[in-house]
């Protein structure tokens, strides 16, 4: 896993005046599986488009399987899936007949495999595309994209329209693709509990920046909420190194840190005789507060 399927280097993007992406450093190793993170309007969408492609940059670098996407050769674009955040299929066509139709462009679509995402997933073949809902055309949008199982998946919050039964098809689909093969997966979304389930690295999306990357069990095991008990009252500017949030009052204080480590909480006891419990914090918690203000 240590070479990358995509990179970028101070990726930035401007729509006018506004800037959405202000010097974005990415780089997504081989075989991982990515969970994307941010608030809404912090660019995930912008970044997704941009290192696909589908919106110029306007400056740094991007490379996608070493080819810059804004001129993507048809052999990397063969080794790519994705699924937007807004899915638009042929609504006269049948399920069964979008299927046929974009298994047509692939010669190592994989017929069983997208049998089995058709059953799982409860489609009906049948069925015209337009009346499906909007949780029927996000899962054959997956099927598609799954289909000739790609190397490279990108999903822009793919399962903002399913139900907790099919999102948790959808994960179990995720890790039977990267479990037969070594395969790549970006993908944005607000449901941190999904990314604890399949996810092995985290990406924050902040101000336009990557405000975190790492592996999934690094952020877990370093991020900490410390909760403080000193023998008298601490100063207004009480501070911990590595702190993201600081509230105190009187005595007591309550610190959410970025690393923990022995040193640390043996300092805090003996510069101010204090109490200290540490305290693990969940992906939600580790992210609301990196966004704490």
């Amino acid at each position: 896993m240590n070479d990358s399927v995509i990179t970028s280097t101070c990726l930035k993007k401007q729509f006018g005046s506004k800037s959405v992406l202000s010097g974005v450093d990415l780089n997504v190793p081989a075989g991982s599986i990515v969970g994307l993170v941010g608030t809404n309007g912090s660019g995930k969408s912008t970044l997704i488009k941009c290192l696909l492609g589908l919106l110029k940059k306007t400056s740094g670098t991007i490379s996608l399987f070493g080819e810059d996407p804004w001129n993507l050769s048809a052999a990397a674009k063969s080794r790519l899936g994705y699924v937007p955040q807004t899915v638009r299929l042929y609504p006269w066509m049948k399920v069964k007949h979008i299927v046929a139709y974009t298994s047509s462009f692939y010669d190592d679509w994989d017929v069983e495999w997208t049998s089995t995402l058709l059953e799982r997933w409860e489609l009906p073949l049948e069925h015209r595309i337009g009346p499906l809902s909007p949780g029927q055309l996000q899962k054959l949008a997956l099927v598609l994209a799954l289909g000739y199982r790609p190397e490279l998946l990108i999903l822009d919050e793919p399962v903002a329209s399913l139900d907790p039964v099919a999102r948790r098809e959808f994960l179990r689909s995720l890790l039977e693709l990267c479990q037969k093969d070594q395969h790549t997966i970006l993908f944005s979304t607000h449901i941190t509990s999904d990314l604890e389930r399949v996810a092995s690295h985290l990406a924050i999306l902040k101000q336009g920046q990557i405000a975190l990357f790492d592996e999934l069990d690094n952020v877990k095991d370093q991020f900490k909420r410390l909760r403080i008990t000193a023998a008298s009252k601490l100063p207004a500017d009480f501070s911990v190194r590595g702190s993201l949030r600081c509230t105190t009052e009187g005595k007591q204080a309550v610190v959410a840190v970025t690393k923990v480590d022995d040193h640390l909480v043996s300092e805090l006891q003996q510069r101010w005789q204090a109490e200290v419990v540490v305290e693990d914090l969940n992906l939600e918690e580790i992210f609301l507060e990196y966004h704490h203000d």
